[in-house]
């Protein structure tokens, strides 16, 4: 795994061990950060289930004003801890289920440009209903909250849907405010 663009392009990536993190696939992020072009550069970005960090990290590599990642997995925290530290990055890392932390970030008036949401798939289903009630109170005027799930299992939001890509057995969903 790999940052695939922006000043720290081709830099390796260490993913948490074990096979309770699933990180996105570098062809995947490649073309997610495509469809995501300049919406990119100077965006306040919340990283939720953020396993590696590799969305976030990406984000900073590509322009990103700032990045919080949010996972409540301690080996997640530990990788996200390490690559930003590898790459010499400064970022805000929270150890936190990612339902409790946006709630707190609305109570405290935190607002995004872009959010990234890669959760378990297992739990996509499960999730869907808490975060679309959840997350608009943190999106900024005109932002967008990017979904990944299985296609067979997808994070449906109750949100504006903006696009939908498939690549093999991974769905992507973009949200707007």
């Amino acid at each position: 795994m790999r940052v695939i663009a922006g000043i720290h392009g081709g830099r390796t990536l260490k993913a948490p061990p074990g096979s309770a993190t699933r990180p996105t696939s570098d062809r995947v992020r490649e073309a997610l950060f495509s469809i995501l072009g300049a919406r990119v550069q100077d965006a306040r970005v919340l990283d939720l289930f953020a396993g590696s960090g590799a969305l976030g990290i990406e984000a900073l590599s590509r322009g990103a004003a700032q990045v919080v990642f949010v996972d409540d997995a301690p080996a997640a925290i530990r990788a996200i801890r390490e690559n930003l530290e590898a790459l010499r990055l400064h970022a805000e890392i929270r150890r936190d289920d990612a339902l409790r932390h946006l709630r707190g970030a609305s109570e405290g008036g935190a607002q995004y440009d872009l959010v990234f949401l890669d959760p378990p798939y297992r739990l996509a289903d499960r999730l869907a209903g808490r975060l679309s009630e959840a997350l608009p109170a943190v999106l900024a005027p005109g932002a967008v909250a990017v979904a990944e799930s299985d296609r067979r299992a997808p994070l449906a939001l109750d949100l504006p849907l903006h696009d939908e890509r498939r690549y093999g057995d991974t769905l992507i969903r973009i949200y707007g405010s």
